[in-house]
């Protein structure tokens, strides 16, 4: 509870706090940007050899979660340690190459993590210590998930996108954000667009 207080009362703490949550939630976007869309490509494939009666084929390397396998560099496939997967220290520290065959590692993995840091102490400053900055820091965390699915792969997945709608309908029935009216209308002029 004396952390909760701190947050509560320190602005520059909870900004401090809130960019460090945000370098770890970057690192772990990463994975879900470079992972879900072939998780649902997986799903896909499997789905159709299903409808169409065909024996599914194995996968020709294992199974893939978000938290399965652990993180490899793509060139050698030296699994990543803790020491080397510490949000942009461990790029800066390695060079931006793998430390195993020194590989070059795209800067797009520590520029995801210092946009989310950013964006999450921008979330932060706006609402301040409560539930509007939690709900804030979910939605934008979705979205900035959502936005590099997109650019890489031109999909919304469903798997994100729901839930998003939904968490932004029940963070407003009390009004945090804005009335529940609006949020509707809101939902519905969104979801309309992307089918115009």
């Amino acid at each position: 509870m004396a952390l909760l207080d701190l947050l509560a009362s320190n602005t520059a703490w909870l900004l401090a706090i809130t960019a460090l949550l945000g370098l770890m939630v970057g690192s772990f976007l990463n994975v879900v940007i470079h992972r879900l869309p072939l998780i649902m490509q997986r799903d896909w494939r499997s789905q159709c050899a299903e409808y169409l009666e065909q024996p599914e084929q194995a996968p020709a390397d294992e199974a893939i979660s978000l938290s399965r396998p652990r993180s490899r560099c793509p060139h050698c496939g030296h699994t990543i340690g803790a020491l080397e997967n510490i949000p942009v220290i461990s790029y800066l520290w390695l060079r931006g190459k793998c430390a195993d065959c020194g590989a070059r590692i795209s800067p797009r993995y520590p520029i995801i993590e210092i946009v989310t840091a950013l964006l999450s102490t921008a979330v932060a400053w706006h609402f301040g210590f409560g539930w509007a900055l939690a709900g804030g820091l979910l939605l934008t965390w979705a979205l900035i998930a959502l936005t590099m699915i997109d650019v890489d792969h031109q999909l919304l997945p469903d798997n994100i996108t729901l839930p998003l709608l939904w968490l932004g309908l029940a963070l407003n029935l009390g009004g945090l954000y804005t009335d529940i009216d609006s949020a509707v209308i809101g939902a519905m002029a969104g979801y309309l667009s992307l089918w115009s």
